[in-house]
């Protein structure tokens, strides 16, 4: 041993020793500044909220009523229906953690942008700047009842029977919409730009191809015919970009008897397309998917057309943790499908109530090869 070797520091503690004093002290406190700094961020405002799969509901079994009851999801009367369903068709959901009130923690960001199943998103893509939580959920609100609308018109259309409809303003839900102080709720939209309007999904495309220019709009109120120009403004709806003029919409179909649906606290436009599966599927013989446990979302319109929707990848993994081993999903989502399929679920594309059909016809017939999945691009 050398004398160097042998040296020691006031505290009786070799060179070595002194270095890994050191080395454990800056240790430690690089634990504790990282404790602190995490402590910090938990408590520290963010600008975003969490979406993650929500709860799935059978359209051809039951659901609760508000007082616990439980009843018929699709209840028709006033025609022949059929008992003979089997297997699911299932709606699915997306549940919202956080809101402008509350945002979720930076750890709790951090934990979901690890977990394939949920989604961070801008607050703005999903609480707008400007509207309350109250005036959203009474979109949502307005919007769930117009997608039953439009789901019983696509269905008994698919079956055959001629529907008259009016498009009727429900509400305005922003004091500051283009709209506000020029349309009032209970108006009849009779044209856009000199286009008839016979569907509120129509107003809502003349709307867009405008893409922010000027729309002029003839109404109905109380009788008497009048005609503003609003500009609309642009915005999100269920996460997608969109020109909006601040006001919520409701087809009023004439139909030939009562369809009935029992879901409380769901929103949005997303489950149009099950919706009118599940009525076709009541409304004749056999059982429509071949006693298969099938799930889907998509909008529909009353001529049939499917349309995206908002946090597809949530609604892939709430199916399948439901138990469903199919889903039928918009072919415009398809982009955010590839890649994003979990283990067990096999995914077909559909753009039409036709194709929707289709694909449950060959999901019955265990004959599938045939059929249109995703593909990127």
């Amino acid at each position: 041993m050398t004398l160097f070797e042998a040296q020691e520091d006031e505290r009786g503690l070799p060179p070595r020793a002194r270095s890994m004093s050191r080395r454990t002290l800056a240790g430690m406190w690089a634990i504790v500044i990282a404790v602190v700094v995490l402590v910090v961020l938990t408590f520290l405002p963010t600008a975003y909220v969490i979406q993650r799969p929500g709860p799935v509901y059978d359209t051809i079994g039951t659901a609760e009523s508000a007082d616990g009851t439980e009843l018929p999801l699709i209840a028709i009367s006033g025609t022949e229906t059929f008992d003979d369903t089997a297997g699911t068709l299932d709606l699915t959901t997306v549940q919202v953690v956080g809101n402008r009130e509350r945002t979720p923690s930076w750890f709790e960001l951090a934990i979901a942008w690890l977990d394939p199943s949920r989604a961070v998103v801008p607050i703005d893509a999903v609480f707008p700047e400007g509207v309350t939580s109250e005036q959203r959920e009474e979109q949502n609100a307005v919007l769930m009842v117009d997608s039953q609308a439009e789901a019983t018109a696509a269905a008994l259309g698919q079956l055959g029977y001629d529907l008259d409809a009016t498009v009727e303003v429900a509400g305005v839900p922003s004091d500051d919409a283009p709209a506000a102080g020029l349309i009032e709720a209970g108006d009849r939209i009779l044209s856009a730009n000199g286009t008839p309007v016979t569907e509120a999904t129509q107003l809502r495309e003349l709307i867009q191809e405008g893409e922010g220019e000027p729309v002029e709009i003839a109404y109905e109120r109380d009788g008497e015919e009048g005609t503003v120009t609003v500009t609309p403004e642009e915005g999100q709806i269920e996460g997608e970009q969109a020109w909006l003029i601040g006001i919520t919409l409701t087809t009023a179909y004439d139909f030939p008897f009562d369809v009935t649906i029992q879901l409380d606290n769901v929103g949005g436009p997303s489950a149009g397309m099950m919706f009118a599966l599940g009525m076709i599927d009541v409304l004749t013989p056999g059982a429509l998917n071949g006693g298969e446990n099938v799930a889907g979302t998509g909008t529909i319109t009353a001529d049939g057309t499917v349309g995206p929707i908002g946090g597809i990848r949530q609604k892939l993994y709430g199916a399948r943790d439901a138990g469903a081993e199919w889903f039928l999903a918009p072919a415009d989502n398809c982009n955010e499908v590839v890649g994003h399929i979990p283990d067990g679920l096999q995914v077909f594309s559909v753009a039409t109530l036709d194709d929707s059909l289709t694909a449950l016809e060959g999901i019955a017939a265990g004959d599938t090869a045939d059929l249109a999945t995703c593909a990127a691009g």
